[in-house]
């Protein structure tokens, strides 16, 4: 698979908007947004179930390879790319949250616009060695499947603006967050988790994965 040719830093820069303990925060303003715009439970669960469901089977799909050692060898896949799934699944909603009030035409600009995005950061992760192709075409899939199903729940819902303090707020967040130390090791947290679940000392490895013992084919 063939995948643009940027620096090494670029890439790294550009893979940092994909953690968790950036888009998590802005997952639930954009859930505080939707309480405030429509006054219902319905659709604030409308974003909240969809993003779970990827959240969960993201973190499931980890912890099997990591304490249980189940992959797919033939597809050097070892679990969902978390950092494709989470731009997939934010950064659209996030593009909704801000045009949510201009024409038609420049709503649709903005989602696709995200998509690319979250398409960008998924690359990153195979140019950065972090995962292979088909953990971040999957994980991606997984994102985009939240975030439209949320989005398509959403599209007769009363129209509102983000308030200017909240985008100025999101917009002060991403901005500075990526330039930080990672804010939530999520890796490491579900490694341990992993570990704590299958009682192993160490958790499995791409290696043990080629070699065959215990995994799919």
């Amino acid at each position: 698979m063939s995948f643009p040719s940027l620096p090494h830093g670029a890439w790294h820069a550009v893979t940092r908007f994909g953690e968790a303990g950036i888009l998590i925060p802005c997952a639930l303003l954009l859930a505080g947004w939707l309480a405030m715009a429509t006054r219902e439970w319905r659709t604030v669960l409308a974003w909240l179930l969809p993003l779970a469901a990827a959240v969960a089977l993201t973190t499931a799909s980890k912890i099997a390879f990591l304490g249980f050692g189940v992959g797919v060898a033939s597809l050097d896949f070892t679990g969902f790319s978390g950092h494709s799934m989470f731009a997939a699944a934010v950064y659209p909603m996030l593009a909704h949250a801000a045009t949510r009030q201009l024409d038609r035409g420049w709503r649709i600009g903005a989602v696709a616009l995200a998509y690319a995005f979250a398409l960008a950061v998924a690359i990153s992760r195979v140019r950065l060695d972090a995962h292979s192709p088909s953990e971040v075409v999957l994980g991606f899939t997984l994102g985009a499947a939240a975030s439209a199903t949320a989005l398509l729940a959403l599209r007769h819902a009363q129209p509102m603006a983000l308030p200017r303090v909240l985008a100025f707020g999101l917009a002060f967040w991403l901005a500075w967050t990526p330039r930080e130390p990672v804010l939530l090791p999520s890796h490491e947290i579900v490694t341990r988790v992993s570990l704590k679940l299958s009682g192993r000392a160490a958790p499995y490895t791409r290696a043990d994965l080629h070699r065959g013992r215990h995994f799919a084919s």
